[in-house]
């Protein structure tokens, strides 16, 4: 990769592991399943009057709206509004790579192999020693539901995959379309209309300014900069080649969290991190291969 395209994959990084502490202070104002809603109801608008329809099949924008829209940050923004570390959860959302290798070899029929086998081996092993470590601390379900946000980004995965868009990053916009009407039902139901009615009431202050600032960031920052930039990246460069740089997201979060939160991970979640990290890496790999030996020419 030249080196502007990877300068332009560390703004990436850089945006999507802000992106965490973005969400952070928007949860300071607003119910975790409402915030969800609006998020992707302020993108959804300019969304549906501008930007054509990506050519793939209703199932799997509906999957794809479904898995990475809806279940991720149900279970991200649930999980962080119960107390689980900004930082610590770009790490653990993570766990959508071992998920979606998982998942493929289950119902795509995808070959796992035993590079992968070890992989995801590895990276469960971290999510369980950062989950041993976070259990003790704060109980098991913010962790919990931030792994079911993993977990709804591998269908996402899934779903994207099989969609095969021509232009991604049509259908990453569209995906917005789908989570409003659902996550807007849920928040009605789960943290009632009273509740809603008193966040957005009192959003409208110098206070609730963080709040607006990390929803903007979270829009515009992470889903259209970023994401953006993300696609044409991919569309130039091989995915071995600008995936891993996605590794470097957990990186980025948990130096934001600590500097800007305060929130320091323990040793136990430092060497789980490590683990996860690994176990991603190698399972996205590719194993080394030595070049065939020349054959040696006859006298």
């Amino acid at each position: 990769m030249p080196l502007r395209h990877v300068c332009l994959a560390l703004i990436v990084i850089l945006l999507w592991g802000a992106n965490f502490i973005a969400i952070h202070f928007s949860l300071q104002q607003f119910p975790p399943l409402f915030l969800v809603a609006l998020r992707f109801l302020l993108l959804a608008v300019p969304v549906l009057l501008f930007v054509p329809r990506p050519q793939v099949k209703w199932r799997w924008l509906l999957g794809y709206g479904l898995g990475f829209g809806t279940l991720q940050f149900f279970g991200l923004y649930l999980g962080m509004a119960a107390g689980f570390p900004a930082g610590l959860a770009s790490l653990v959302l993570q766990s959508s790579a071992p998920f979606t290798v998982l998942l493929g070899a289950l119902l795509l029929g995808e070959r796992l192999g035993s590079r992968r086998a070890v992989g995801v081996g590895t990276a469960v092993l971290g999510l369980a020693v950062v989950g041993l470590a976070r259990g003790g601390a704060d109980g098991w379900l913010p962790f919990l539901l931030v792994v079911l946000g993993g977990f709804g980004w591998a269908l996402g995965n899934l779903a994207s995959r099989q969609a095969q868009a021509a232009q991604p990053l049509r259908l990453v916009l569209w995906m917005s379309v789908i989570p409003p009407l659902p996550m807007l039902a849920l928040s009605m139901l789960v943290e009632g209309p009273e509740r809603v009615g008193t966040a957005v009431a009192t959003s409208f202050t110098a206070a609730a300014a963080p709040a607006w600032w990390g929803l903007g960031f979270t829009i515009v920052g992470g889903t259209i900069i970023g994401s953006g930039i993300w696609v044409w990246l991919m569309g130039r460069h091989p995915a071995g080649t600008v995936a891993p740089f996605s590794m470097l997201v957990p990186v980025v979060g948990i130096l934001l969290a600590w500097w800007v939160l305060g929130q320091t991970p323990a040793l136990g979640e430092i060497l789980g991190g490590v683990l996860v990290l690994a176990g991603v890496l190698w399972a996205n790999g590719r194993p080394l291969r030595l070049p065939p030996p020349r054959p040696t020419p006859r006298a």
